[in-house]
């Protein structure tokens, strides 16, 4: 879908000197071409005001690396605004925007606007005694694993309501097809198209390969349940925060009725991305 962009939300990596300087120059030159912009920096309480503008932008820029995008993603996912990530770190693989070609791409969208997609988000809830104790989002992925000692955890999954597996490994990962070219790919995962509206649950390390890695539709639920004694097990949103499981503890996670919203450069953009990272080879 196409849309129209006159006025910008530039969200920057904290305390990074680039990002605020690139952000102080995008203002002045948007301003040149009668587009609005608000700066803020991705830290707490920063953009507050901003996070409370629903459908006050019509496009975010986010300047920084992946960890920022995703931050950022999860954070302003409700504003209904769709995002584009100018690189400013070392993997780039979420943020397209290289930031030597921010200028005449954005003198473009002030012209012609920007092509949108829809991705797949997931919500989740940590349920205790039929108490829910921590709930979230994920952009990429959610990751079940064990503590600091080396030891295997038992985990049962279950789809809608139907039990699938009980077994032992290393841990779990809930990823989105956005998240599955990171850790889940590389615990076995399947690359799935970003567009796609599905998850992935893949095992890390299970104990004589009892589990493989599924693809669910995206209107599914999958409970994963703690049946772990003794050790550590934690829940991870994204890589970026983390919870304590406990013992008979259920993680419910399903599609977030909100969707994340990407600035689309076509398919030939995303494909190129695979390649250039070494998802896809060419002989």
């Amino acid at each position: 879908m196409s849309h129209a962009v006159k006025k910008i939300l530039i969200v920057t990596k904290p305390d990074d000197e680039k990002a605020t300087s690139l952000g102080a120059e995008m203002t002045d030159f948007l301003a040149s071409i009668q587009v609005e912009a608000t700066v803020c920096e991705h830290r707490p309480n920063a953009c507050e005001a901003e996070e409370k503008s629903v459908g006050q932008y019509d496009l975010i820029l986010v300047l920084g690396g992946d960890g920022t995008f995703i931050g950022v993603a999860r954070r302003m996912l409700f504003l209904g605004a769709p995002l584009m990530g100018v690189n400013l770190g070392q993997v780039g693989f979420l943020t397209q925007l290289h930031r030597d070609h921010w200028k005449p791409w954005l003198t473009e969208v002030a012209t012609k606007g920007v092509e949108v997609s829809r991705r797949l988000s997931l919500q989740y809830e940590v349920r205790r005694g039929g108490t829910i104790v921590h709930s979230g989002l994920a952009i990429n992925d959610l990751v079940i694993s064990r503590g600091v000692l080396a030891r295997l955890i038992r985990l049962g999954v279950s789809f809608n309501g139907l039990d699938l597996s009980n077994f032992r490994a290393d841990g779990l990962i809930v990823s989105t097809p956005t998240g599955s070219s990171a850790y889940g790919i590389s615990a076995g995962g399947p690359l799935v198209y970003a567009d796609l509206f599905v998850y992935t649950v893949t095992p890390v390390c299970p104990f004589l390969n009892s589990f493989k890695p599924m693809v669910f539709p995206a209107d599914g639920e999958c409970l994963v349940r703690v049946e772990e004694k003794t050790g550590e097990v934690s829940l991870t949103e994204d890589g970026q925060s983390s919870f304590n499981l406990e013992f008979g503890d259920e993680v419910m996670v399903k599609q977030c009725p909100t969707d994340l919203l990407v600035v689309n450069l076509g398919p030939e953009a995303y494909f190129e991305k695979l390649k250039k990272h070494g998802f896809l080879t060419e002989k």
